[in-house]
């Protein structure tokens, strides 16, 4: 693969973006949002910056970088691209219309890949006329610093289609995990359970937001705690994949904790609204 689109310039998009410019890809990142190219640009910028002055990249290879990254207000752009991903926001609808318009632009043989962290392939893929082209890529955040991407395939993703995933995945410098078509996937069905219980065990009172965090870092070795790490993945995100693993399982221990929904309905979303479980 030589030319790979993303759609979203979110802080995933841009990740994924980042990875795959600085692996000698040529990039098209869209987005329908005002603003997002130049948030992109400077998020992407300040990344490179940051990898320059630690030594982990050379200056020219920061703006050769720069250089691989072009923006497209329009999805015609991605008529030639190898792969496509799908990185907008976790909402099915709107995935879906998405998807169903990549795929009427892109060659016949292209991949078209979905970044979804919950929502399942194979729903997803029924939509699309071609779904055994049609496959799942979670990376995850933050993108340059994070190794895994699952790659999830949908019951009518081909053999070839699972393979070219796998290896753009590997050709990024990420470690590519097979999964089956679940709710969740592997990481979100065990970790943002664990991040509702903490809520709960929040909300009950048990302890504090930091003595909570404190905890599973000094008591399980995680390098961050779950409330810290669901500010970082964003409250409304978390929530999202919740009501999925609810909605799909129809198991009650997957109830969202209601503090996270009146947190959510309130615009506390952790890091990027400056307020979650922790202040920023």
């Amino acid at each position: 693969m030589k030319n790979i689109g993303i759609v979203g310039a979110g802080q995933m998009g841009s990740g994924i973006a980042q990875v795959c410019a600085a692996a000698g890809l040529e990039v098209i990142l869209s987005d329908v949002s005002e603003g997002a190219w130049e948030r992109a640009q400077r998020t992407i910028g300040h990344n490179l910056e940051r990898r320059v002055q630690a030594g982990k990249m050379a200056t020219p290879d920061a703006a050769a970088t720069m250089q691989r990254i072009s923006f497209s207000a329009t999805l015609r752009a991605f008529s030639a691209c190898d792969c496509v991903i799908e990185a907008a926001t976790e909402n099915e609808n709107v995935k879906e219309e998405i998807l169903t318009s990549l795929e009427a632009v892109i060659r016949p043989d292209a991949v078209l890949a979905t970044n979804t962290s919950s929502v399942s392939i194979t729903g997803l893929g029924a939509a699309l006329a071609r779904p055994c082209r049609f496959i799942g890529m979670h990376f995850f955040n933050p993108v340059p610093a994070m190794m895994l991407v699952e790659v999830i395939r949908g019951m009518r993703t081909d053999d070839t289609t699972f393979a070219s995933a796998v290896r753009l995945a590997e050709s990024l410098g990420k470690h590519p995990v097979g999964v089956r078509n679940s709710p969740g996937f592997v990481v979100n069905r065990i970790l943002i359970p664990m991040i509702n219980e903490a809520v709960l065990v929040l909300q009950e009172g048990l302890s504090s937001a930091g003595d909570i965090d404190d905890a599973m870092k000094l008591g399980a070795n995680h390098p961050i705690g779950p409330l810290a790490l669901a500010d970082l993945i964003g409250l409304d995100t978390v929530l999202a994949i919740m009501n999925v693993l609810h909605k799909e399982s129809g198991d009650q221990k997957y109830r969202p904790a209601l503090l996270l929904r009146e947190m959510v309905a309130a615009g506390v979303l952790g890091r990027k609204s400056g307020r979650g479980f922790h202040q920023y």
